[in-house]
Order: structure tokens, then sequence, then C-alpha cells
């Protein structure tokens, strides 16, 4: 479990704009890497515009994933995850034991948040568009975030596999 310091050293409130999210997006996967987090969950309709084939984020996911950790990934698409993030695709192939990804699809009647939840912290961007958000460790809103991330897997259907096999 994540000492109170680290959690207090992650951002926390309100934050605007790409660059904002991307570096809260470090600090996380960093806290969680030197914190040994047991469970992180990446939500977002595409994964379009978040920095998951830059090469410090690989760093990062790959000092952090150990046996016992749990990386879920929910998305309406994963085309896009696939074509637009190289190095994090070879990743997620050689730690395909941690990894759960669920797809909804584009008629779930629940659009999937763009966030990140951890069981003591999380991001939620809930402008997408404009990557404005809040982010903190406020138990409440973590819960009704992760709450919302839960209908939407339980929508959904197993995608983006490891591999895949056909003749």
């Amino acid at each position: 479990m994540p000492n109170d310091d680290v959690i207090s050293s992650l951002t926390e409130g309100r934050f605007d704009g790409r660059e904002a999210f991307d570096a809260i997006l470090r600090q996380a996967l960093s806290a969680a890497a030197q914190q040994g987090w047991k469970e992180i969950v990446f939500s977002d309709p595409d994964f379009a515009d978040w920095p998951l084939g830059e090469r410090a984020t690989i760093e990062a996911l790959q000092a952090w994933a150990a046996s016992g950790r749990r990386f879920m990934l929910l998305a309406q698409r994963f085309d896009i995850l696939e074509r637009g993030h190289a190095r994090f695709v070879p990743w997620r192939r050689m730690w395909d034991h941690i990894i759960e990804c669920r797809a909804t699809g584009q008629a779930t009647g629940a659009e999937v948040p763009s966030a990140i939840w951890t069981p003591s912290w999380f991001v939620h961007r809930i402008d997408p568009e404009r990557s404005r958000g809040v982010s903190g460790s406020e138990p409440r809103a973590r819960r009704a975030l992760r709450e919302a991330i839960d209908e939407c897997w339980r929508r959904g259907r197993p995608a983006f596999p490891a591999s895949t096999l056909g003749l």
C-alpha cells in the first residue's frame, strides 16, 4: 500500500491542458513503480492522446510490472492504441499475464471515462478534448470514478489481445 508521503506528492486538484495531464501520468507511473502499487486502471475512449508510446512511460511501466500486479485497460476501441503507441504494444505482449483489456464499442449507453484509477489515488479528465480534469485521493470521488469504470467494464468484452492466432 502506498505511503502517505507518496500520495501527498501526487498532484491533487484541478489540472488544465495536455502537458499537465501528461506530467500527471508520468508522476503517477513513477509513484507506482517506487511504491509497488498492486493495481492500476487506465480508462479512455481510445488513448489517442495519452503518452503511452514514450520511452519514459514504458520504462516506468516496466519498473512497476511484477508478479501479483494487475493492470486494467478499458476503452471503446483499441485500434488507435495499437497503431499509435509502438513501444506500448510489445510491452503489453510481454506482460500479458498481468493485463486485462476490455472494449465497450460505440453503443454501450455509458461513455468510457478518461481516467487513471488506483486504490489510493485517481485522475479524471472530465473534458478530454481540452485535457481538463481533477486528480486526488478523496475516497468518495475515487469510489464514484471506480463505479463508472466498473459499469463500462461490465458492458465491455475482452479486447486488445497480446497475440493474434490464426491459420
